[in-house]
């Protein structure tokens, strides 16, 4: 069953798309200012909800890399239906998705919004046991609740199988080879004091990316939850003036 106000939406606009991709243990929820902020100049946009998301930590702990990459194919199906053209824009591991999507879709832009390719050390990333012996196995994932954001943006997970950690560090590699095949241009968002996603991995993306229409776009605030943190306007509005040059 999915949580009360997890649910994916849509909200129609023109005939631009932007498909939103939330993070790892997230849900729709974390993406819906920024969807209500690209709708307002125009945009039409889905947010997908990943598969394992915003039902239970166990049934997350049942899922793989490709389960999460499949609603990310379906949102696109979606969104192409309704729109003629299709930009994707994803947080965290969102991010890592929407730049496999750029990879293997023909999608007109890209914004990986703190994006992991190195997780910082104090998440502990050093002590994950083996995968052998992680299935079954959860900790407790604490984040302080926010202030001013859709109440079911402060509904995540509290707990994380540890088997899915696995799975977001294959994702990681799996990106990794992906980046030399991504041609269209990408907008890469990262905050200088981002404890989650080591900031180096804005650089890395930018340099291993095959396209020439590349920036970096560096907050020195915002932590990693960059669509729901006080610093989340700069970041809405220089992704929509990103977007919008794609129908110029």
């Amino acid at each position: 069953m999915i949580l009360p106000g997890a649910e994916p939406f849509f909200l129609p606009g023109g005939p631009q798309g932007v498909l939103l991709i939330h993070g790892f243990t997230g849900l729709p929820a974390e993406l819906l200012l920024m969807g209500q902020y690209l709708q307002q100049q125009g945009f039409t946009v889905l947010g997908v909800r990943l598969a394992g998301h915003g039902t239970t930590a166990e049934d997350m702990s049942h899922m793989v890399w490709e389960n999460w990459y499949d609603s990310v194919r379906d949102g696109l199906a979606v969104l192409g239906g309704a729109c003629e053209h299709i930009s994707v824009v994803g947080h965290s591991m969102g991010g890592l998705l929407a730049l496999l999507a750029a990879a293997e879709y023909e999608v007109d832009r890209v914004v990986p919004l703190a994006a992991p390719i190195y997780i910082a050390q104090e998440r502990g990333i050093g002590l994950l046991p083996p995968r052998s012996v992680s299935v079954g196995v959860f900790v407790p994932k604490a984040r302080r609740r926010l202030k001013n954001v859709p109440p079911a943006a402060n509904h995540t997970y509290r707990k994380m199988p540890l088997i899915s950690v696995h799975e977001l560090l294959d994702v990681i590699e799996v990106v990794k080879g992906e980046l030399a095949h991504i041609e269209v241009p990408c907008l890469i968002v990262q905050a200088q004091d981002d404890h989650t996603a080591d900031p180096r991995s804005a650089v890395y993306i930018y340099n291993h990316l095959a396209t020439t229409h590349k920036e970096i776009f560096w907050l020195e605030r915002g932590g990693h939850l960059l669509p729901l943190t006080e610093e989340r306007e700069q970041v809405f509005a220089r992704t929509a003036r990103f977007l919008q040059a794609a129908a110029e």
